[in-house]
């Protein structure tokens, strides 16, 4: 399948970033902390500015929403969203468990995600009614539609353990038949491959899904935050699953809805 313009110029400024990455992967980073208390190093600072470069030499009139840089013409009928290195704590600790976020989104639409975690090996991608890719093969959510049959992944759930959903959250975990805590791009890169077949997530933002719910969309997933809602701006959980049936049963458990 012929790719577009904008996946295109997504895929080289994830090639571009990895570039920048693994050089600085390779001297190690000075830590500083932001004042949300978040880690930031001159490798984010400089993979962004890669991205924002080449994205908007190809594309001048399109907004830019970036993790480390802000945004620029955020009322543009097309927004790039990035997060350049997605697991800032684990890159520092020269933990691979880290990725490169590149999305797309029309007007309040996502519509392509590129998804690259270089020290982990793992390239993945997708455009709307395109399908998803890892490694450039084509990937699929599985079929399994039924909570005692699957595997659940667990990330960033803290606040949960504050809300009433607690409990309920630890009734799921007694009746899926797996348990599994992968966080960051991996566990979403396992769903949409039907490694493993739902994903629950709160304490996050935008930037660190939104192209992961693109791949798993097109690979067949559904994708929503807690409340049921498409990811969006204000996103800060997900549920998502393989089968809509499964996330279904989810949502029912868990009572957001």
């Amino acid at each position: 399948m012929k790719q577009s313009p904008f996946l295109q110029a997504a895929l080289d400024a994830a090639r571009a970033a990895e570039a920048v990455i693994r050089k600085y992967y390779a001297q190690g980073v000075e830590v500083q902390l932001k004042p949300d208390q978040s880690p930031v190093t001159i490798a984010d600072i400089e993979t962004e500015q890669t991205i924002r470069s080449l994205i908007l030499e190809r594309f001048p009139e399109h907004g830019f929403y970036g993790e480390e840089t802000g945004k620029v013409n955020p009322d543009a009928e097309y927004n790039w969203l990035i997060d350049p290195i997605d697991g800032t704590k684990s890159f520092v600790r020269r933990y691979p468990f880290f990725s490169t976020q590149i999305a797309l989104m029309q007007g309040d639409e996502l519509i392509l995600g590129v998804s690259n975690a270089p020290e982990f090996g793992q390239l993945a991608h997708a455009e709307k009614g395109g399908g998803a890719f890892l490694n450039g093969e084509r990937i699929h959510t599985s079929a399994y539609a039924e909570l005692p049959k699957a595997t659940l992944s667990l990330g960033n759930i803290a606040t949960l353990a504050g809300k009433p959903q607690w409990q309920n959250l630890g009734r799921i975990v007694r009746e899926v038949n797996r348990i599994r805590g992968y966080g960051d791009f991996y566990h979403y890169h396992l769903l949409a491959s039907g490694s493993v077949d739902a994903v629950l997530e709160s304490d996050l933002n935008i930037l660190d899904i939104a192209a992961l719910s693109v791949i798993v969309r097109e690979a067949g997933g559904a994708f929503t935050d807690l409340y049921g809602n498409p990811p969006g701006l204000a996103t800060t959980s997900v549920l998502a699953a393989a089968t809509p049936a499964l996330h279904r049963q989810l949502s029912e458990r868990l009572q957001y809805c």
